[in-house]
């Protein structure tokens, strides 16, 4: 007995081919050319040719904040006006702060006192890691970056323990890409304090001067030793 007709001719049929057509080809191409130039776009904008920073402004109560602070330590905040001659006085520590406490706009409203300096340098305060952002101009006699701008990025970590501070270079960045430890002398993560802080020197010094520590979001407090 023979199979019916229908039967035979759907189990001749060749199976249809699965996979991408030619436009969706041409799609995914398109994609991608877009995506990288996208992508190139972006990096040439912020390492290659990255823009000036915009200086931080402070407003009228955080100036007043900062120049109490910076007059606190001695710093002279009334940039040229005359407050008649200076009046001879006693030495004394009583009743004086030792902590030095900085917001990170008051760091970086500091900058801004130096127009060009605030455009090429920008600090970032976090949990116990103070970052900084560089722009370097470079001469125009260099071969291929030749007056380009060189984008360099640096986090120090800055915290207080086991009675000392602690302090430890995470790493810098060139143009985005992270420099070797080796090419930083193999400094990444080591606790310079411990590591240099036993022989005489600056190490041991800021060590012995420092009570206590603490960087967090947006805020670097210092408190000294007698």
């Amino acid at each position: 007995m023979s199979e019916p007709t229908e039967n035979k001719t759907a189990s001749a049929r060749p199976p249809a081919k699965k996979g991408f057509s030619g436009l969706h080809v041409f799609g995914i191409v398109l994609l991608t050319i877009v995506a990288t130039i996208g992508i190139g776009y972006w990096w040439l904008s912020h390492y290659v040719f990255p823009e000036n920073f915009q200086p931080v402004t402070l407003n009228a109560s955080e100036q007043d904040s900062l120049n109490n602070k910076l007059t606190t330590l001695g710093i002279d905040t009334r940039s040229g006006e005359s407050g008649g001659p200076l009046q001879p006085e006693p030495y004394s520590e009583e009743g004086a702060s030792r902590e030095v406490s900085f917001s990170e706009r008051e760091l970086n409203g500091m900058l801004a006192n130096n127009t060009d300096l605030a455009q090429r340098l920008a600090v970032d305060l976090s949990d116990d890691l103070l970052s900084a952002l560089l722009l370097v101009p470079l001469e125009e006699g260099l071969p291929v970056l030749g007056g380009r701008t060189l984008r360099v990025n640096a986090g120090v970590e800055l915290s207080f323990a086991n009675g000392r501070p602690l302090v430890k270079l995470k790493g810098v960045s060139l143009m985005g890409v992270p420099i070797p430890n080796a090419w930083l002398g193999n400094l990444k993560n080591v606790d310079l304090v411990n590591e240099f802080g036993a022989n005489p020197g600056f190490w041991q010094s800021f060590a012995a001067g420092v009570d206590y520590i603490q960087v967090e979001d947006g805020r670097l407090l210092v408190r000294l030793k007698e």
